[in-house]
């Protein structure tokens, strides 16, 4: 069993600092203000054989109020679910009020914790600590240093052996296949190994990005489909500061749930941790496998959730759309707003519509589906003599256009990627192969290969001109020049004769 270490204490006395540490990451934000993390974090860690999970919490202060109470309840979640509690205080500000409150409600529940005095460094460490003994641990409080990584290995290895025993023997890791050349003689190399690596993707855990701009219901959907309040919702815009990763199975099949942060307009982000928000957004959006872009039903479309689109196309992610708080809205509304969604998304026609309410549940089992048709979409092989067949019965049915006398020719076609799947067609003169003809070749093989919620790419490739002049080699460019010499010396004396 893999035990679960709780970070728990009063705001910014270093948790998310000391959280990257032990997970070896910069998934949580960090910056030099309280109330800055919220939700509960959770991170996969392992030293010296021992593998943990540890949970970044908000900071319990024990006077708070509105969004803060929820934070605070965030944070006592993970404390019943932990199997060991951090229980973390600040050499420098010493002792306070909040430090005691916390320290007596872990004893009241019983909960196995270690007192750990952080921002030791440059400090007499075993002076400034002295004054937390009042807290009634019974073991000695580990004096460590996060934000320099003093005393944070000596002291999770000494944890874990006291928590777990011996180490467990280190699982053999899988070598990663390599992506072969794309040339046109290992094609069928090619081929086998995208088969297998469509087939091993299949069965992994498909990662799910929540996006959209702030306050359109991301964490409400989140909470919705998980049936339980695992992130905190708040009736104010950016109530969502970093990216939550929330792993689950639904019918026995592994997701990972992303929570994100909303994305504003440039010009109204003004907070440091607003950017660095957003910064972690754009790379969740890159890193997961299919996104659920949320819009706000009772505002429509706005320019921001284009732009986002935009975004997703382009890091070539699988997409879903779910147009929320659908719930109460008038007949006539209702229709405006799908003629708006069905006019101005005509570009990304391929990916599912669900008209949803994330409050009430209504439409959100739907989701999905189109979610695992997306993720199957973007993760499909198809042999080089299915898409050459293909390529030859379209280009049959609508030719190519003509250019400068000569008609492009487009000869056979293979796949060179998946997420999102890319197909290689090659040919003569593709370079001017009109616009046109591209979407109508994209169409085509999409309707036919019945691709759905994902992007589909071409790359077009032209071979050698077998009429096109050769380089010549260093020794013929010698004799070349040796050649116009000799004639320019005879065509001279033939001059003098004369």
């Amino acid at each position: 069993m893999i035990p679960v270490i709780a970070l728990v204490g009063r705001p910014n006395v270093g948790k998310s600092t000391l959280f990257n540490r032990l997970t070896r990451t910069r998934d949580a934000l960090v910056a030099d203000f309280p109330g800055l993390t919220r939700d509960r974090q959770y991170g996969e860690g392992k030293v010296g054989g021992f593998p943990y999970i540890v949970i970044d919490t908000g900071g319990i202060s024990g006077d708070e109020e509105g969004i803060d109470a929820e934070m605070a309840r965030q944070s006592l979640r993970a404390i019943d679910e932990a199997d060991l509690v951090l229980f973390i205080v600040d050499a420098r500000a010493g002792l306070t009020a909040a430090d005691e409150m916390i320290a007596q409600y872990l004893r009241v529940n019983n909960k196995p914790a270690q007192l750990v005095v952080n921002k030791t460094d440059g400090l007499d460490a075993l002076s400034f600590s002295a004054e937390f003994y009042a807290l009634g641990f019974a073991q000695e409080p580990w004096m460590i240093a996060a934000a320099h990584n003093r005393g944070v290995t000596s002291m999770i290895t000494r944890l874990l052996t006291d928590l777990c025993g011996e180490p467990e023997e280190a699982a053999l890791e899988e070598e990663p296949i390599e992506q072969g050349p794309l040339t046109e003689e290992q094609i069928l190399a090619q081929d086998e190994q995208l088969e297998t690596q469509s087939e091993k993707q299949l069965d992994r855990q498909i990662k799910i990005g929540v996006i959209g701009r702030p306050n359109v219901g991301k964490s409400t959907l989140v909470n919705r489909i998980l049936g339980e309040e695992r992130v905190i919702v708040y009736d104010q815009p950016g109530t969502t500061r970093d990216a939550i990763s929330i792993p689950f199975e639904r019918n026995g099949k592994p997701f990972m749930l992303v929570d994100t942060a909303g994305i504003r307009r440039r010009k109204n982000v003004t907070e440091t941790a607003e950017k660095f928000s957003i910064v972690k957004t754009l790379q969740a959006i890159k890193e997961c496998h299919v996104a659920i872009m949320v819009i706000d039903a009772r505002t429509g479309l706005v320019e921001q959730d284009l732009h986002l689109l935009n975004f997703v196309l382009e890091s070539g992610r699988a997409v879903v759309l779910a147009v929320n708080k659908w719930d109460h809205l008038d007949q006539e509304v209702r229709h405006s707003i799908k003629e708006d969604v069905n006019d101005r998304l005509g570009f990304i026609d391929y990916a599912a519509t669900h008209y949803i309410s994330a409050l009430h549940g209504t439409g959100v089992g739907e989701l999905f589906r189109s979610v695992e048709k997306a993720y199957r979409s973007s993760y499909s092989h198809w042999s080089t003599n299915r898409l050459t067949t293909l390529l030859q019965d379209v280009v049959a049915e609508h030719q190519p256009p003509m250019i400068n006398g000569r008609r492009i020719k487009l000869r056979y076609a293979h796949q060179g990627g998946m997420n999102p799947p890319i197909i290689v067609v090659h040919g003569n003169q593709t370079q001017a192969l009109p616009e046109s003809y591209k979407r109508y070749l994209m169409n085509s093989f999409r309707k036919i290969l019945k691709v759905t919620g994902t992007p589909l790419r071409f790359e077009f490739k032209s071979g050698d001109n077998p009429y096109a002049p050769k380089e010549k080699t260093g020794r013929e460019q010698a004799k070349a020049r040796q050649l116009k010499m000799t004639k320019e010396a005879r065509t001279q004396r033939k001059q003098r004769r004369r």
